[in-house]
This record gives C-alpha cells, structure tokens and sequence, in this order.
C-alpha cells in the first residue's frame, strides 16, 4: 500500500475539507448552505487499492454570492488536497438551477389572492427553502410567485416527504390549486 496512491482515502479528506469549507469559510448567519456528498465509486475488491474514485453531491445556498464563492474555493481545494495525497483530481460543477426567488411585491400583492382561493387560515408565508425548481429559470426573466399546494390525504396521519417511496398525493388537492391558479390569475389580470 505505501507504494500505492489510494483515491479512496484521497477522497475522503476532499469531502472533509469541502465539509469544512462551509463549517468555517461561509457566512451561516446570512444564508443557509447545505452540501451533501450522495455518491462515491471506487474499486472492484476490498483487497486492491483502486485506481480511481468518484464523488458526487449537491450544493444548495439562497445566496447567490455565496455560491460563487464556494464555487470558487471548492475548485481551488479539491485539486490541492488530492495533490497532498500524491492523487490527482479535478472537479466539474453543474450550475443547475437557479435560486427559486419569490419577488417581494408580487407576493405581497398576490397573497390576497391565495388566501381567498384556499381560506385565510390555511395559507402560511414560510422561511425561504433550498429546493431546486426549473421554474427558477422563468424568475430570472420576469417576477415570479411559488407556492406549495399542500396533497395530504385527510385520511392518513404522515405526510411523507418528495423523493421517498412512501410519498403519495391525494389528488382531491387538485381542485384547491386549479381554483388558486385561476384566482391568480384573473386578480393578476384586473389589477396589471
């Protein structure tokens, strides 16, 4: 093994040091930042040391700035902590989606809207989220407004959440978002 580069422990000191790079060089009193490694693929037998490894995650912030930073640092470290391992390694960043923004004065002037849709009671403005939306796309050419539409059954007691096998929708919540988005927009209408 001394005669070796191993990439498997390569790699695991560059998912520490990304790890440490939003612990100690973001700003978590601005925005969250949420990097999650997902995905490693190394080696054929538990005895040879392989010759390659993958990692492969995800990063999401509400910070645009913050994102170019961590950008910037992650490209900079993932080869220099490969190098002191003897490994090479480089790094390709998916630009993905966008930040998902609800425009302030849209959702302010639409709220009115929504909550006579659906009842005053039962629509909640939340904290911003780090879900990744193609509708993103759309916000960064014109104001936009997203919203949840909740899909529990009234008959189960859990909501799971997306991307789990438990997770089901009731489509009698239908109804509910075809009524918000018809309020939406003829509201939008008469007062644009």
């Amino acid at each position: 093994p001394w005669a070796g580069i191993d990439p498997i422990m390569a790699s695991v000191k560059i998912i520490d040091g990304l790890q440490t790079l939003i612990s100690r060089e973001m700003d978590l009193t601005n925005e969250g930042i949420v990097l999650s490694i997902g995905k490693i693929s190394s080696g054929v037998r538990s005895n040879i040391i392989p010759e390659s490894a993958e990692i492969v995650g995800t990063l999401r912030t509400l910070d645009v700035n913050m994102q170019a930073k961590i950008h910037k640092r992650m490209k900079e470290i993932v080869p220099a902590i490969a190098k002191a391992y003897r490994a090479e390694a480089s790094i390709d960043i998916d630009e993905g989606y966008p930040i998902t923004y609800n425009d302030p004065a849209l959702t302010a002037q639409m709220l009115p809207s929504l909550q006579n849709a659906a009842g005053k009671d039962r629509v909640f403005e939340i904290k911003a989220i780090t879900g990744a939306e193609d509708f993103s796309f759309f916000q960064k050419e014109v104001p936009g407004l997203y919203f949840f539409l909740g899909g529990k059954s009234p008959d189960v007691d859990v909501a799971y959440p997306h991307h789990t096998p438990d997770f089901y929708v009731d489509d009698a919540g239908m109804k509910l978002g075809m009524k918000a988005m018809m309020r939406l927009t003829l509201d939008y209408l008469k007062n644009n």
